[in-house]
């Protein structure tokens, strides 16, 4: 039998990040009894198995309305389709309906998950082998992973328990053009920001988009989370705020409507000049990019989508009033079972920490012992509870750092998943 050596494989296939995942996943399965604070993953209870054909069924007639022939119907449901979509016309609505961007249809691409448009966006926006993309850090693994998958170089940016500070970026733009390569871009998560929950101010990103200018930086704003926030503040998206075209939106449906649809989108509306002067949309320039890659989203795939699109009138932010209620119940009881189960006197003495984060699925708490795999794995046998080590999401920290993740459970479940992780931190203090 043929042995390869791992040294001839390339360094994605061993990446830490990917790794680690794995071996968060082979602890969940050999501890299934265990409480998960761990998974980011959404609450599948919302839908149900017939909503699939439902949801198709409402974007076929919608199609039909439209004036399609009955053939062209089945064409678009069962044979390969446009490169970049065909549900872009209201994935646009969408996009101006609840987070006040304006672009036209052409400039949105759908992708298998937002994943691929993460991996479409480096791979046209880095040719160079020095060219280098920005990241706050702790930074989400799915886009350092995809920049490692790629041979991209990821620079981190240090965010502060306040959020990031945009001449943070300006300086690390400066240091990396000191070394004789070019920052391209500036990967972010504004609103509630996986893994660290953080947000930004309005003010600061306000003053994110002046130092995009002044540092000549294309911005990759990742927005899963911005519909589940604790309350109804505004909270603008950098694209929604963007009057230079320097903001490529990165888009997914896995929380709004349900993962297993795998349907993302990307918004790249600036324009691309060509040596002869011809200027084209940069969606369509990478469309070249995801024709190699997935050749184009799953029509059925879309289809879905497109139903659920349909029947909302393109308003998902209207659509999500359950879940949303239903988050911010989870994210509250979370913060309740902290405040409950770890004594006033360790954080007076600052022992534990923990950030308060106005939104979505996760929290982080700052231990005083370092939290890694091995003591996961006597976390999950012992005590019956999951987590993820916070040294995950940086090249270099977080060793005494876990993110708890609230999305997947009911309100009982985190408030025990809580105090059995207080137990353990109670015998190792």
């Amino acid at each position: 039998m043929v042995e390869l050596s791992r040294a001839d494989l390339h360094v994605s296939v061993s990446d830490p990040a990917a790794t680690s995942m794995n071996f968060l996943n082979e602890v969940a399965n050999r501890f299934p009894d265990a409480i998960s604070l761990a998974a980011g993953r959404p609450y599948d209870g919302f839908h149900a198995t017939e909503d699939v054909s439902r949801h198709v069924d409402t974007y076929l007639n919608h199609l039909r309305a439209e004036g399609l022939s009955e053939a062209q119907v089945r064409g678009r449901l069962l044979q390969y389709g446009r490169t970049n979509g065909h549900i872009h016309s209201l994935i646009a609505r969408m996009l101006e309906t609840d987070e006040g961007i304006v672009v036209p249809p052409e400039a949105v691409m759908v992708t298998s998950g937002c994943q691929e448009a993460m991996v479409i966006a480096l791979r046209a926006l880095c040719p160079h082998p020095g060219d280098v993309v920005l990241a706050v850090e702790p930074c989400y693994v799915g886009l350092s992973g995809a920049a490692r998958i790629l041979g991209v170089e990821v620079v981190p940016v240090p965010e502060s328990p306040a959020g990031l500070a945009p001449e943070a970026v300006a300086e690390a733009a400066r240091r990396v053009r000191a070394a004789g390569k070019r920052p391209r871009a500036l990967y972010l998560v504004p609103n509630f920001s996986n893994p660290s929950g953080i947000s930004l101010p309005v003010a600061t990103r306000r003053l994110l988009l002046d130092i995009a200018g002044e540092q000549d930086l294309l911005l990759l704003e990742d927005d899963p989370y911005g519909l589940f926030g604790l309350d109804d503040e505004p909270r603008p998206t950098l694209k929604s705020l963007d009057t230079d075209a320097r903001v490529i939106y990165l888009g997914s449906f896995a929380k709004s409507v349900f993962p297993g649809a795998r349907v993302g989108f990307l918004v790249a509306d600036q324009t691309v000049v060509d040596g002869q002067g011809r200027r084209t949309l940069l969606a369509d320039e990478m469309s070249a990019v995801k024709s190699m890659l997935t050749v184009n989203t799953s029509a059925v795939s879309q289809a879905v989508i497109g139903g659920v699109l349909v029947a909302s009138d393109c308003g998902l932010r209207a659509a999500n009033c359950d879940k949303i209620a239903f988050y911010r119940r989870n994210l509250r009881s979370l913060l309740d079972a902290l405040e409950k189960f770890f004594p006033k006197s360790w954080r007076d003495e600052g022992k534990v920490r923990w950030n308060v984060p106005g939104g979505g699925f996760f929290a982080v708490v700052d231990l005083p012992f370092r939290a890694d795999e091995e003591l996961l794995e006597l976390s999950a046998e012992e005590y019956g509870v999951l987590w993820t080590p916070m040294r995950f999401f940086y090249t270099d920290g977080g060793d005494r750092s876990v993110r708890l993740s609230c999305s997947y459970l009911m309100p009982e479940q985190i408030s025990e998943g809580v105090r059995r992780l207080s137990r353990l931190v109670a015998e190792k203090v």
